[in-house]
């Protein structure tokens, strides 16, 4: 027992001093208001700041938004993940470039990965340039407030791919080979050995998968706030970039406190959901 507390005692200290009483924070900070602002002295009052922040149409627009976003990646993000750890584990000719080469975007810091999709996306870059050559007149991705959402996923799916492969993969390869062999057997077709075989025995990995790209891209921050700053039109102002917003913009952190409370009761509740639906049957 002495053993098991000495290797888990210190995980369950890190994520009670890092998550769990941050959090406790965050709720009790909610309840106050700070009519001098952050320096002054605070009054209690409730949920009136829950209360406010649900009034304000905006703030019903970001939450909505957030949803919209979430439901786009997660599947975008997981279904292509698995598509390309299928591929990579084929019989072709230097398998290990190719995982390397849908790798290689996991390994740059998010900054510079935005950086660098904000100038390949820039109405005089190679996206356009090459769109040119095809007839597609210029595009503005980041500029327009119909298509800088659609943009900032592209971007997050391009860098988050390699990343969920590798989990992808490896739980691939934990599937024997023998069960493929009795299934060519049987007259299986390469449908439904992915249908019958593969996808049930990857629930856990995706489960796994699904849950933690789920918590990433609710705190996603990074490219809203390197490349658009929530904008074009607040088109691209999530939960995550609007808690930072309140917080240090607006110096109102006690409001920042109420949305990151609401941000983190609707990512618990959609995993929730992922686990009941990807539980196994026994």
């Amino acid at each position: 027992m002495l053993t098991i507390l000495g290797f888990v005692g210190p995980a369950i200290v890190l994520i009670v001093v890092l998550r769990l009483m941050p959090f406790g924070q965050a709720i009790s900070s909610s309840l106050y208001f700070a009519p001098f602002g952050p320096l002054g002295s605070v009054e209690f009052i409730g949920l009136a700041n829950y209360v406010d922040l649900f009034t304000i149409p905006e703030f019903q627009q970001t939450i909505l938004r957030t949803l919209l976003f979430a439901v786009v990646i997660n599947p975008l993000q997981i279904g292509l993940a698995l598509l390309v750890a299928l591929l990579v584990r084929q019989r072709i000719y230097g398998k290990a470039f190719w995982r390397l080469l849908v790798f290689i975007p996991t390994t740059i810091p998010l900054v510079g990965a935005s950086i660098a999709a904000g100038i390949a996306l820039r109405s005089d870059g190679p996206i356009n340039a090459l769109l040119g050559l095809v007839g597609i007149g210029s595009q503005p991705f980041l500029t327009s407030p119909d298509q800088a959402l659609w943009s900032i996923i592209a971007i997050a799916s391009w860098v988050g791919i390699g990343y969920w492969m590798v989990f992808l993969v490896a739980g691939l390869d934990d599937i024997g080979g023998d069960v493929y062999e009795a299934a060519k057997i049987d007259g299986a077709g390469t449908l439904r050995q992915f249908f019958s075989i593969t996808l049930p025995l990857l629930k856990r990995p995706l489960l796994f998968v699904l849950v933690a790209d789920t918590v990433v891209n609710f705190a996603l921050f990074v490219p809203m706030q390197v490349l658009t700053g929530g904008g074009p039109e607040s088109s691209t102002t999530l939960l995550m970039y609007d808690i930072y917003r309140q917080t240090y913009q607006y110096s109102n952190p006690n409001m920042g406190a109420a949305e990151t409370v609401i941000l983190t009761a609707l990512m618990l509740t959609i995993v929730a959901i992922q686990f009941r639906l990807m539980k196994e049957k026994n």
